[in-house]
C-alpha cells in the first residue's frame, strides 16, 4: 500500500507542478508574442504548441522516473523516495521553462524590425521653414561646401 501511495502522490504532485507552470507559461507567452507579431491568433497558437511540447516532455520525465526500487516499508522511506523525484522535478520544469523562454524570446526578436526599418527618414530641411538652419548673413562666406552659384574651393596651398 506504501508503493501505492508513494506513486499516487508523485503523479499528483508532478500534474499540478506541470499545469500551473504550463498554465503561466502559455499566458505570458502569449503577451509576449502577440506583443511581437501583432496576430493574436497566430501567437495564441504558438504559445499552445510551446505549452504542449513542454508539458509532454514534462510528462515524460515523470513517467520515466516513477519506479521505485525495492519495497517500501514505511512512511520515511516513502518520504526518502519522493522528495528526490520531486526535487529532480522541480529541477526539470525549471530547464524546460528557460528553453521555452528562450524560444519565446527568439521569436519575438525575429518578428521585430530593426531600428532602422522601425521609423521613417527624416523630411529634408528646407530653408526659412521653423527647425531649419538659418541662411548667412551679407558678406558671409560658407567655407564648408559649395552651392548653386558659388564656384568649388580651388587647390589648397601648403601652409610653410
Amino acid at each position: 500500500m506504501a508503493v501505492f501511495a508513494t506513486y499516487a502522490a508523485y503523479l499528483v504532485i508532478s500534474v499540478v507542478l506541470t499545469i500551473a507552470v504550463g498554465w503561466a507559461l502559455a499566458r505570458s507567452g502569449r503577451a509576449l508574442l502577440t506583443s511581437a507579431s501583432g496576430d493574436e491568433r497566430m501567437a495564441a497558437a504558438v504559445s499552445r504548441l510551446l505549452v504542449l511540447g513542454f508539458c509532454l516532455l514534462n510528462l515524460g520525465f515523470v513517467a520515466l522516473t516513477a519506479s521505485v526500487p525495492g519495497q517500501i516499508s514505511s512512511g520515511r522511506q516513502a518520504f526518502g523516495m519522493l522528495f528526490p523525484k520531486v526535487g529532480a522535478e522541480l529541477l526539470v520544469l525549471g530547464a524546460l521553462l528557460a528553453a521555452s523562454v528562450t524560444v519565446f524570446t527568439r521569436f519575438r526578436r525575429r518578428q521585430r524590425p530593426g531600428p532602422a526599418a522601425a521609423q521613417p527618414p527624416p523630411p529634408p530641411r528646407q530653408p526659412g521653414l521653423p527647425g531649419s538652419p538659418a541662411a548667412p548673413g551679407p558678406g558671409a562666406a560658407p567655407f564648408w561646401r559649395h552651392g548653386p552659384g558659388r564656384p568649388a574651393p580651388g587647390p589648397r596651398q601648403a601652409v610653410h
